[in-house]
């Protein structure tokens, strides 16, 4: 009796999930420039839109990819086979030293759309409030489920990111845009479309001043920094930081989408900030690439950027905890990378590579620059994905980081 209770304890927790809801049959279709159409059905919102097929290797965690800023404008495909079975929770938080206003990565869902193989029509998670679909329509995202994914992603990996269109309803029946209709956001200033407007302060009390550089912030790099007792100043990605530098113990440079060359401006304010100012510096994402290209590096448009939570990088310097020599799990999301050129710019070295296809992963100053400067392409706070090199720049305490 007892072992058939055991057995039957499983059945009894799936019987308890939340049901989201069917899936309804309204047609659905992806169109790629390149030629190629898949055929679905609609979830979320009952609309069509333009935007930048990239697709992500992230098994779970597609809140936070979704939420991300770096994900504007783009039609963002799922590998993982099953989407939306722990549903959404509630985004929320206070502003206080341990939180930044949301739970997720930011207000509001970034991509532009959801391509799933099958989205999960029941949800079942103690946090959750609201379904995969329900959100997304909540949002006015449109999604599409029901198409071959695989297949998806095996024709972006082979011909590179392309322009597409999510048709929902009667344009699904339509026949695919011309070539010249799709929309490019890559030739947009995506970046001053997510970046603050206004400077604001998290953890005024803090017992050190962060200067931070917002080009599409993911909330949990804020939040890593106040939960290490960081006073925040979050400035426009534009901003004259020269004005005001000498009142901050450090400089972040975030997170964001695009094409950094939109951020030239960016870059050269920051080039005499590297010139002048003496204390630390650190970039994640495009402020790893603003900090390169400020030091005098190339960035690039990669075939198909590497978007997932399973990218090996190569250390080739230590730093913190981080050894030479030692291989890491990063999370990452980007379609433009530095590029790798020797020599180096003086006062400048690599700090890690891509095991996958050897880009650029950080850079660092040299000891003998007499700088601290660091800029790294992946995530190491997460948010999701491994916390391998959460260290390299975020220490425990703000005693054993950069700043």
């Amino acid at each position: 009796m007892f072992v058939r209770y055991i057995i039957r304890v499983p059945q009894l927790s799936r019987g308890l999930a939340t049901h989201a809801g069917p899936v309804h049959a309204v047609p659905a279709a992806l169109h790629l420039k390149s030629g190629q159409s898949f055929h679905g059905k609609s979830f979320g919102a009952p609309r069509s839109i333009f935007g930048e097929t990239v697709f992500s290797t992230s098994i779970t965690s597609y809140t936070e990819s979704m939420t991300d800023p770096s994900y504007r404008g783009q039609i963002l495909v799922f590998t993982s086979p099953l989407i939306g079975n722990y549903g959404v929770p509630s985004n929320t938080a206070p502003f206080d030293s341990q939180d930044v206003g949301v739970i997720l990565e930011s207000q509001n869902i970034q991509a532009a759309a959801i391509i799933v193989g099958d989205v999960a029509e029941k949800f079942s998670h103690y946090k959750a409030v609201e379904s995969l679909a329900a959100w997304c329509k909540r949002h006015n995202i449109p999604g599409v489920t029901g198409v071959d994914t695989r297949a998806i992603t095996t024709l972006l990996r082979d011909q590179g990111t392309t322009l597409g269109r999510v048709a929902v309803g009667l344009d699904a029946a339509l026949p695919a845009p011309d070539a010249a209709e799709y929309w490019d956001p890559a030739l947009e200033n995506l970046v001053d479309q997510v970046s603050t407007k206004t400077p604001y302060e998290l953890n005024p009390q803090g017992s050190i001043k962060i200067a931070v550089l917002d080009f599409g912030a993911k909330a949990n790099i804020l939040r890593s920094l106040v939960r290490r007792d960081a006073a925040v100043t979050v400035f426009p990605w534009n901003y004259d930081f020269n004005a005001v530098r000498d009142q901050y113990d450090g400089l972040f440079l975030t997170n964001g989408p695009g094409d950094p060359a939109h951020c030239m401006d960016a870059a050269l304010q920051l080039r005499r900030t590297l010139q002048e100012w003496d204390r630390p510096i650190f970039g994640i994402c495009m402020g790893h690439q603003i900090i390169g290209m400020a030091a005098g590096l190339d960035a690039y448009r990669m075939m198909f950027g590497n978007r997932g939570h399973n990218q090996p990088v190569l250390a080739l310097a230590s730093a913190g905890s981080i050894k030479a020599g030692r291989v890491y799990v990063t999370s990452q999301n980007h379609q433009y990378a530095l590029k790798l050129q020797d020599p180096f710019p003086q006062g400048w070295e690599p700090f890690f590579i891509n095991c996958n296809d050897s880009s650029v992963e950080g850079i660092k100053s040299t000891a003998e620059s007499g700088k601290k400067v660091w800029g790294v392409q992946f995530h190491p706070e997460s948010a999701g994905g491994p916390l391998d090199t959460i260290e390299v720049r975020l220490g425990k305490s703000l005693s054993e980081c950069v700043f």
